[in-house]
């Protein structure tokens, strides 16, 4: 049984930082703050969905954006709480997909798959629904997420390898009937194993356009990520932007 922090607790929340480094490297922040800054403009707010650990918002508020950040997990704020610059962000404890926060955003978003953290349709619906009703006109919804691999997957397979090293093994099961998805880790260190298995919902770019016309919003630019490297048909990824219309 789940605790109040679903899959994201106290066991994963102590290494979560060290197990995910690499997204941590300045070359894989810088951008995404640089490009997030842009759309907050001057004196802008922006709202996290899924805050975490404060990788993406520590360093946006170094640079004078106001962030305020929603998160279901209680240990993983507690590790962004005890890094320096923390106070300065606001954090609501909840579900990101129904909770709503005090004022309007000038932008508002949700990084590093995050989307697919909710397993449902319905559930990344009411998502854009929210992030919709918490910007202010003109205001941007942005979302990283990865693009499903399911090119790698020969019939009848169903499974992706993602990590094979150091006593670590990690895999991907799809389901394309229903689109859902679970991420295995098993780790082995000193004689040791633990294992790990986290639910997700992959989502078509398309389909996510949708949800954003469903919410009020609509495109205003799609990238292959934070640089702005142009999204084509081999991208595995993309950083899409949807605006709400002006007054």
């Amino acid at each position: 049984m789940l605790d109040e922090d679903g899959y994201f607790g106290e066991a994963v929340a102590a290494r979560y930082d060290e197990s995910s480094a690499g997204m941590f490297e300045p070359e894989v922040v810088t951008p995404a703050v640089d490009f997030l800054a842009e759309l907050a403009g001057a004196g802008g707010r922006a709202l996290e969905l899924g805050v975490g650990t404060g990788r993406v918002a520590l360093p946006l508020t170094r640079r004078g954006v106001e962030v305020h950040g929603i998160e279901l997990s209680r240990a993983m704020v507690e590790r962004m709480r005890a890094k320096p610059g923390a106070d300065a962000i606001g954090v609501s404890i909840g579900d990101f997909a129904a909770t709503r926060v005090d004022g309007t955003f000038s932008v508002a978003y949700l990084v590093y798959n995050t989307i697919m953290n909710l397993t449902s349709q319905d559930a990344q619906v009411e998502c854009f629904r929210n992030a919709a009703d918490h910007l202010e006109p003109g205001g941007c919804f942005v979302v990283e997420v990865m693009v499903p691999d399911l090119r790698r997957l020969p019939p009848g397979q169903t499974a992706v390898p993602f990590r094979v090293d150091d006593g670590r093994l990690g895999f991907d099961l799809y389901d394309v009937a229903t689109q859902s998805m679970s991420s295995h880790h098993v780790e082995v260190a000193d004689g040791r194993g633990s294992y790990l298995a986290v639910p997700f919902r992959y989502v078509w770019p398309a389909e996510l356009d949708l949800m954003a016309r469903l919410a009020g919003l609509r495109l205003r630019e799609r990238w292959d990520g934070w640089s702005r490297e142009a999204f084509t048909g081999e991208s595995r990824q993309h950083v899409s932007v949807w605006e709400k219309p002006g007054d």
